[in-house]
């Protein structure tokens, strides 16, 4: 997909403010200004990376970070970034903690740390065996949860809500792989145009992957509740989670004290296997030359703004100005102005192979644009004459 014209663009910034109008831009800056003072201990800003390729005359990646409280009383996500760490690959991920922040905290160093090991110091990723890699990553990452569970253990009950996601990635050259659980997404531009990589582990919807998660929850011997596990949790995939995994006889058993269910109805349940697991989904991809960027976020971006209209709007921040560190806070920001209810945490990785300053504009098809106009004024002038007639 081409850029954006600027009246496209502006449209692009009406349609993601509609539902929640916002001050001048002044007052904007302000808050934000008061937003990055007020919880400096708990949001992060990474500068723009240049990461160039060990391996070849490649153009560097330039990368781009940011990670923002929201609303929420805490800051429970975090990013980690190491450019050109393994054999010319970068490693990237980022992580979304629930229950407190203890699970993140634990898997911001241990998770990369198992990962190194897994695959030789990266060497395995130099190779053609996609299986020898994904045996390896989830080697990796369930190495990773087992020490966490044992970590969790010993600090006892305070942290038995603490769990996380984390979606990784290992960018090379010419080769993308992704190491996901949980629902942080990663989305790639392509010419312009997003591909979606990665499904949500969620224990709701009707998509293949929720499906498939609602069915080994309940083969596992659990229930969903309103979307959540056995009324509780969000997620079905994450690291943590303690109460799903080894202590999930315990939770029958707090949640009878609670009142949440009897002991006729626990008695009746038989646990086959845990309800959260930290089984990633492994993908590889191919980057060509129309590979233009990498964007990894935290749901607290998706839930709130589609693949389509992030790469329409970080493709225009790069064509306007090609700093990529600019156009990771300018999203996140645009997320803030929405009144997000998540904390919002991004990377993007520019692959270097788009030449921004002289990618033409799209050329704006009036006709088109004319059609959609004038259909939506009539469905509209529709509505109001069919609500004025059941009003006679």
């Amino acid at each position: 997909m081409a850029l954006s014209t600027p009246q496209i663009q502006r449209f692009l910034l009406t349609k993601l403010h509609r539902r929640y109008p916002t001050s001048s831009k002044s007052n904007n800056l302000n808050r934000n200004r008061n937003i990055f003072n007020n919880r400096r201990s708990r949001c992060y800003s990474a500068i723009a990376i240049d990461a160039p390729s060990s391996l070849t005359d490649s153009p560097p990646i330039r990368w781009g970070s940011v990670s923002l409280q929201g609303p929420r009383e805490e800051m429970e996500d975090d990013i980690i970034l190491r450019p050109d760490s393994l054999q010319g690959f970068s490693f990237a991920a980022v992580f979304d903690g629930h229950g407190g922040f203890a699970s993140v905290q634990f898997l911001r160093e241990e998770l990369y740390k198992e990962c190194l090991e897994a695959l030789q110091d990266g060497l395995l990723l130099l190779g053609k065996d996609f299986k020898a890699v994904e045996d390896a990553l989830k080697q990796a990452f369930a190495k990773a949860d087992m020490k966490l569970l044992k970590w969790l253990e010993i600090k006892g009950e305070e942290e038995d809500e603490s769990g996380a996601t984390a979606t990784a990635i290992f960018l090379g050259d010419n080769k993308l792989l992704i190491s996901h659980i949980g629902d942080s997404s990663v989305v790639l531009c392509r010419s312009g145009k997003p591909e979606l990589l990665t499904s949500p582990h969620r224990p709701y919807g009707s998509n293949k992957a929720s499906l498939e998660e609602i069915k080994r929850i309940r083969e596992a011997g659990g229930w969903i509740v309103n979307g959540r596990i056995c009324g509780d949790i969000a997620v079905s995939r994450a690291f943590g989670d303690i109460r799903f995994k080894t202590k999930k006889n315990e939770m029958l058993r707090k949640g009878v004290q609670e009142g949440r269910w009897t002991e006729k109805y626990i008695s009746r349940i038989q646990f086959k296997d845990d309800l959260v697991v930290a089984r990633p989904d492994i993908y590889q991809v191919t980057l060509g030359s129309d590979a233009e960027f990498i964007v990894l976020a935290s749901d607290g971006l998706w839930d709130y703004m589609s693949s389509l209209d992030a790469v329409t709007f970080v493709r225009d921040q790069l064509r306007k100005h090609g700093n990529t560190q600019l156009a990771c806070e300018s999203l996140a920001q645009v997320v803030l102005d929405q009144r997000t209810q998540d904390n919002v945490s991004i990377i993007i990785a520019d692959l270097g192979k788009t030449d921004w300053k002289n990618l033409p504009l799209q050329q704006q098809n009036v006709i088109f644009e004319l059609v959609q106009a004038l259909a939506t004024i009539g469905i509209v002038s529709v509505g109001i004459w069919f609500t004025s007639q059941l009003s006679l």
